[in-house]
Order: C-alpha cells, then sequence, then structure tokens
C-alpha cells in the first residue's frame, strides 16, 4: 500500500507543476508597454476584477461569456468612486456595458463611452491574455 500511494503522490506533483508553467495571465496596454495584471483564471464571466497599476490608477477588468476582455478605468465620473469593477454586466443594442453600482449610468466596455450621458466617457485599455 505504501508503494501505491507514493505513486500517487508523485503523479499528483507532477501535474500540478505542469498546470502551473501554463498558467495564463492578463496583459494590459500602457504607454511604456505590456503590464501584467492578474492571472486570467481571476476573470469569470459577468464579474469585474479591479487592478492597481503602476501610476496609481485602478483598472476594473472584465471577461464576457465568450472569453472577450475588456479593461476600463475603475473610477465613476459621476461619484469619483472607484467601483465600477463591481458593477453589473450586460448588454445594450450589442454592446457590452457595466453599470456603476453607485448610481447606475452604463459605460460601454469596448468604447467607455457612458450610455447614460453622451458628454462622460471612461478611460479603456487594450488587453490580451498571455
Amino acid at each position: 500500500m505504501t508503494l501505491a500511494s507514493e505513486t500517487t503522490t508523485t503523479t499528483a506533483t507532477t501535474a500540478t507543476t505542469a498546470a502551473t508553467s501554463t498558467v495564463a495571465t492578463v496583459q494590459l496596454r500602457l504607454p511604456d508597454g505590456w503590464f501584467t495584471v492578474c492571472d486570467l483564471s481571476l476573470l469569470l464571466p459577468g464579474r469585474g476584477v479591479a487592478a492597481l497599476l503602476p501610476d496609481g490608477r485602478q483598472v476594473a477588468l472584465f471577461q464576457d461569456h465568450t472569453g472577450r476582455m475588456y479593461a476600463i478605468d475603475n473610477r465613476d465620473p459621476f461619484s469619483g468612486a472607484a467601483v465600477l469593477s463591481r458593477g453589473l454586466t450586460g448588454t445594450h443594442q450589442g454592446h457590452p456595458f457595466v453599470a456603476s453600482p453607485l448610481l447606475k449610468q452604463r459605460f460601454d466596455l469596448e468604447s467607455g463611452q457612458c450610455l447614460d450621458d453622451e458628454t462622460v466617457r471612461v478611460a479603456t485599455y487594450e488587453v490580451r491574455a498571455r
């Protein structure tokens, strides 16, 4: 029995090592190049993730049900709070959006345009998985 147990442990360790070496990461394009933000496994469809950028700003990351990723500024321009990563996601006329959890304004995840006030926009970022 001890021999079988050791064999199982060795196999499990090998599988864990292989999985660790192939973990994909999420990267954002910043002015000075690509910046690694987090592991891709942290993005779940319909839920946002907030991350801190090197310059102190925050970004909100999203992944839709098809696997496409989006990155926008996490700061809600109406309230000033860094909360967009906690907003509800949906689609409007075929465009993905996030609604602020505070005042409910919707922001297009592709363009950053506020769907409820055309004079307001949040920054967007090019995002990729590597």
